[in-house]
């Protein structure tokens, strides 16, 4: 589609009947600690929390008074659900959306508040939609697409509208979370056109980079699964129209992992005490990241805080893995001499520092094994303390960034046992909702012996569990064999070793 044919649908978009322009607010806190400028495009203050009724009213308010009289059919893992379901509800026509199983309820629960049909299917939006292809042809319904749809990106787009009419300075990049792209085309294909000096620069979680991956191929790429933390860009498959726009206008896609989402969650409400999910707070942790990256300082910096749907239960999870993600936070395994006065010198060393988890069990004649978590400001004083450890002569592993020892370890110090023999240990994902546990254990019965289990309800979308079982090398072919037949993401940690020093 011819480039100004964009800019005339975005600035004729019908959105203004259900969504409101948002505020560009500046984060104060977070400016001064990046040393830049950082202005938040509030979409979590529309009616549903999110941008998402720009696109999906825009789409239905271009519709047929016979295309919506038949009735509407969407797919969405819940905030492309909410917008149907409300622009629906305003032009007086029917809804059916097909929600993932995994999606948070806080969204489900809210779709169906606004009177629309739900069908639950799948685990992630890939799955959804199909299904909800297949409706759409049985009932003769109307596809309100959440992504990869013009009258859809023209809707989103109307956010890069509004943020150069708000902020007429100089801007030095917008940063905007990408799942299936239609957010961050919208807005870029606006604003490369009306100011094309400003950066666009999209942010996807680690676990879907479906856009990324697309981008470094030259074509679209379908990913085999994709992580349910950030629910709202869990997208295996981009759109052809907005990888289209991606290529042309987006300068750059960058990565950030769990822990630096968390930590844009908590930055945000310290400057606006509203709790953003975790797709919504992609775009300032991106913004973070780029800063430390780049080490640029004195520019605007804008990031659209693109969605707060955050289900209460997971703000467990996300404090716990904030302090690391912000880098507040650094643990060690050291190892001390069973001899007196070592444990004396050890706690010397962390001084005065706020110590943020302390395990220690006495473990063997010659040494003892000690995790500790120690506050921090930044990510070089870990290496510092580290340092200042192995200088008095105690071997130490930095363990900040292993995922074992921050979700299950930390709680399991001291399970060392001498009847583990030929133990090996893994961990397994499973999309969290009820009864996925009990589902877990019922295929967790293979032909060895459980040595050692531990799941946590860490609200979080996935979860998960560490198993050591006891396999004989040699039945490692047929375990392996097993493990293929599950149907879980999992990870051998046997070699781990923190696992070789705690349990």
């Amino acid at each position: 589609m011819p480039d100004v044919d964009y800019l005339r649908r975005i600035l004729n978009a019908k959105v203004y009947d259900v969504a409101i322009e948002t505020p560009l607010d500046p984060a104060p806190d977070l400016s001064r600690r990046l040393g830049n400028e950082v202005l938040l495009k509030r979409e979590d203050l529309q009616e549903v929390f999110s941008f998402k009724l720009r696109g999906a009213y825009n789409k239905m308010a271009n519709l047929t008074d016979a295309e919506r009289a038949r009735g509407v059919i969407a797919a969405s893992a819940g905030n492309h659900a909410q917008g149907v379901a409300l622009a629906a509800n305003r032009l007086g026509c029917r809804a059916v959306i097909v929600m993932p199983s995994t999606a948070p309820k806080l969204k489900v629960d809210a779709v169906a508040a606004r009177g629309a049909e739900i069908v639950l299917h799948g685990e992630s939006y890939s799955d959804a939609n199909a299904k909800a292809q297949e409706m759409m042809v049985e009932r003769g319904l109307t596809f309100v697409h959440p992504f990869d749809d013009p009258d859809v990106i023209a809707g989103q787009g109307t956010i890069g509208m509004e943020i150069l009419r708000q902020h007429s300075r100089p801007i030095h990049a917008i940063f905007v979370a990408i799942g299936g792209g239609g957010l961050i085309s919208g807005i870029a294909a606006y604003v490369k056109q009306v100011r094309p000096d400003i950066a666009i620069i999209g942010v996807q979680h680690e676990d879907s980079t479906a856009m990324l991956q697309s981008a470094q191929a030259g074509h679209r790429v379908e990913l085999a699964d994709v992580g349910l933390f950030s629910d709202g860009t869990a997208v295996k498959l981009v759109g052809l129209e907005t990888f289209r726009l991606v290529e042309r206008y987006v300068d750059d896609i960058l990565v950030v992992d769990t822990d630096e989402t968390c930590a844009a969650i908590k930055d945000v409400f310290t400057d606006t005490r509203t709790l953003l999910e975790p797709a919504g707070a992609l775009a300032i942790a991106g913004a973070k990241q780029y800063v430390r990256s780049t080490g640029i300082g004195s520019e605007t910096l804008v990031a659209v805080s693109c969605g707060a749907n955050m289900n209460f239960d997971r703000l467990r999870f996300v404090a716990e893995r904030a302090e690391i993600g912000e880098d507040r936070e650094a643990v060690f395994a050291v190892t001390i001499p069973e001899t007196p006065g070592s444990f004396r010198r050890f706690v010397g060393l962390v001084g005065d520092r706020n110590v943020t988890e302390f395990n220690y069990r006495i473990s063997g004649e010659a040494d003892a094994h000690v995790f500790v978590g120690v506050g921090i400001q930044r990510r070089a004083e870990a290496e510092a303390i580290a340092a200042a450890f192995e200088g008095a002569g105690f071997s130490t592993i930095d363990l900040t960034d292993d995922e074992l020892a921050k979700v299950h370890l930390r709680h399991l110090v001291g399970g060392k046992s001498p009847l583990a023999r030929d133990e090996v240990l893994y961990r397994f994902d499973f999309p969290e909702r009820p009864g996925a546990l009990m589902a877990f254990l019922r295929q967790m019965q293979p032909d060895w012996n459980i040595s050692l289990f531990h799941y946590r309800n860490h609200g979080s979308d996935n979860g998960r569990v560490l198993v050591g079982m006891q396999v004989p090398p040699s039945d490692h072919d047929e375990f392996e064999q097993f493990l293929s037949t599950l149907g879980y993401r999992y990870w051998n940690e046997t070699e781990n070793p923190a696992y070789r020093l705690f349990l």
